[in-house]
């Protein structure tokens, strides 16, 4: 993906990651990252201040089983944003 560096903790190991949007004062990116042992990704949003990037969000995926419930929402709620036809959300 993207040898950029990331301005994410010192104690956090990047594995590897991707640029979703950057402008002069905002960045996001999803990241693979290691964190106590531990792998994730996780999905950035920085705000450049003074010169520095500031993480303003950080949303952490640990595994497949978390991401694939994001995934099916998510796909849910789409046909909301395109105008599509509507539909009934399950209750959880």
């Amino acid at each position: 993906m993207s040898k950029e560096e990331f301005p994410v903790s010192e104690t956090l190991k990047v594995i590897d990651g991707k640029t979703l949007f950057k402008s002069d004062k905002w960045w996001s990116a999803v990241v693979a990252l290691e964190s106590f042992g531990r792998k994730q990704i996780c999905i950035y949003l920085w705000q450049k201040a003074e010169e520095k990037w500031k993480r303003r969000q950080k949303f952490v995926v640990r595994g497949k089983t978390q991401w694939t419930e994001i995934e099916e929402a998510v796909e849910k709620l789409l046909p909301r944003l395109t105008g599509e036809p509507q539909f009934q959300m399950k209750e959880v």
